[in-house]
């Protein structure tokens, strides 16, 4: 797909690599190291596969519907939320194998992160409107945060600030990693049910996308919301890529949403085909690539809440500009 951006430059972005791996369940967020390894969330398990050779190099089990993944390379650890059982569990980033289960103080742990400047790591519980906080020197709990609603993705500033959408409220929160409390939160009004948040820190932006096809973009210093861009539907993961400036929306319904931010303007450069079902994504910010994790699905029977999946169908969908 040709696009036109704020100047004459025209940029196509298509589908260059489909990373099929095994099993059928379903999954939620996914990030990269270093090293170009995808982290991928699926169900009972995380799967880690190279991007360049588009090979599953391992497979960490025994988990019980697994939400988020945050790394911590400085220590070696990640961490992973298994929300059926509210468990967070760490694993050896050199080994990739799981070393230590730590329960969780809310139900259900979904979104993960882990803030260099306090060395803690963020569980945010989706059913229990609470942050539990993780020492990550020495995996135990510190502190639980409570919260003014269900928390959804969050970002952190590397500064002191962990940023938060919280769902059921249309609004954005705000934690400070060294005090370990709510410092703030605002309504991010015209969106709804805000699901997936990227941030762009060094112009102060935060984008959470939302239930009712839109992009917020916030302000954090004005504090308040400056602009909205439409987006696809059943949209649940926001990127951002801080050298081209554009912000992202996975939509479920099938489409790409590419945001272009130019000062305090922005503008949608185009709606791009993906896939049903491809709702999350993550953003490499060293080759720009967009990976959107999906499946074929059977038609929706009345009476689910999700439709079921084709065996044999999943797949990580790698998206290049």
């Amino acid at each position: 797909m040709s696009l036109t951006g704020f100047g004459q430059t025209i940029i196509k972005y298509h589908i260059v690599k489909k990373i099929h791996l095994p099993g059928d369940n379903f999954w939620d967020y996914l990030t990269i190291d270093s090293h170009g390894n995808l982290f991928v969330s699926h169900g009972d398990k995380v799967q880690v596969v190279n991007t360049k050779s588009g090979k599953l190099i391992a497979t960490m089990g025994g988990l019980d519907g697994v939400h988020g993944i945050a790394l911590a390379p400085n220590l070696n650890k990640g961490f992973i939320t298994s929300g059926q059982d509210s468990v967070v569990a760490v694993f050896n980033l050199k080994t990739l194998k799981i070393t230590k289960k730590v329960k969780s103080t809310g139900a259900k742990p979904d979104c993960i992160v882990y803030d260099p400047y306090s060395n803690k790591v963020f569980a945010f519980n989706g059913h229990s409107s609470s942050a539990t906080v993780i020492d990550a020197n020495t995996d135990k709990i510190v502190a639980t945060i409570e919260l003014p609603g269900k928390p959804e993705f969050a970002v952190t500033n590397d500064k002191g600030k962990i940023y938060f959408n919280i769902e059921d409220k249309s609004m954005i929160g705000c934690i400070d990693t060294k005090d370990l409390k709510l410092i703030n939160s605002w309504s991010i009004a015209p969106g709804e049910e805000p699901s997936g948040l990227a941030a762009d820190f060094s112009d102060n932006k935060l984008f959470s996308v939302c239930s009712n096809k839109m992009m917020v973009v916030f302000d954090i210093k004005k504090e308040k919301v400056v602009a909205t861009l439409p987006t696809g539907g059943h949209t649940d993961g926001a990127g951002y890529d801080p050298v081209l400036k554009r912000a992202y929306s996975s939509n479920g319904s099938g489409t790409l949403t590419v945001v272009q931010e130019k000062g305090e303007h922005f503008k949608v450069l185009a709606q791009v085909p993906t896939k049903t079902g491809a709702r999350t994504n993550y953003v490499d910010p060293k080759t720009h690539h967009i990976y959107l994790p999906t499946a074929q699905f059977y038609p929706l029977q009345k009476g689910e809440h999700w439709p079921k999946m084709k065996p044999g169908t999943f797949v990580v969908l790698d998206v290049a500009p």
